[in-house]
């Protein structure tokens, strides 16, 4: 049963998420702010999305820890230079990817280790939440990038380990390069939610060496399908 500061969590989450998506689209759709841009001050800005300036602030947090903006102090807040896929073509997006993708498989199955066994409730029901956003995005055939790198941020924060973040703006990439690459693989897609529903259930559970091994075949799911484009 969802509790009513359940409720309110997500309401808030999902409004703050809103409001990092318009801004997403008003750097990388609209061009209306190129890298080293300066962001409207937070009044000017929050007015112009219709949110608080609570829920402005959390997503432009978002939006740092996802190295699209970067706040320098006394200055404001300005659009970072690892905002856009730097690509001219396919096969630049591509490159790379094999690295990337093996760092993964590297780090992220032993943070879904430590988050089945270190996570709190509320962190696994946030978790689950962008594993279910994520699902909605791909029958909807919508972009399930940010829900992607929510998901996946999500549970390297339960892991409770101070340096993992550090990490996280290379997991973004990935994630970010991924789904350029593979998204319109419905094959891919269908793998996608299954892994998904592997990784939620075994964390619900705190099965820890299955979270862990539900991680990795998700990750090697991923790197199999690349390696046939």
């Amino acid at each position: 049963m969802i509790t009513g500061s359940e409720r309110m969590w997500r309401k808030m989450s999902k409004l703050a998420d809103n409001a990092a998506d318009k801004i997403l689209k008003m750097i990388e759709e609209e061009n209306r702010f190129s890298v080293g841009d300066k962001l409207p001050n937070e009044l000017v800005l929050a007015q112009e999305l219709g949110v608080s300036r609570s829920t402005l602030r959390e997503a432009i947090r978002i939006l740092t820890t996802n190295g699209v903006l970067e706040i320098r102090r006394g200055k404001g807040t300005f659009v970072s230079a690892n905002t856009v896929i730097s690509s001219d073509t396919f096969s630049d997006i591509a490159s790379g990817l094999d690295d990337l993708f093996e760092m993964r498989l590297m780090f992220e199955p032993d943070c879904a280790f430590l988050a089945a066994q270190r996570a709190t409730d509320e962190e696994i029901d946030i978790i689950c939440y962008y594993g279910e956003e994520i699902e909605k995005k791909i029958l909807s055939g919508e972009d399930r990038t940010f829900e992607e790198q929510k998901f996946h941020e999500s549970i390297a924060n339960a892991t409770h380990n101070a340096f993992v973040k550090q990490f996280m703006p290379i997991i973004f990439n990935a994630i970010k390069k991924g789904v350029v690459v593979l998204t319109k693989d419905q094959d891919v897609s269908d793998d996608n939610m299954k892994d998904d529903r592997l990784i939620m259930d075994f964390l619900k559970k705190r099965n820890a060496e299955g979270a862990r091994t539900a991680m990795r075949l998700h990750i090697i799911h991923a790197m199999e399908m690349l390696n046939k484009k």
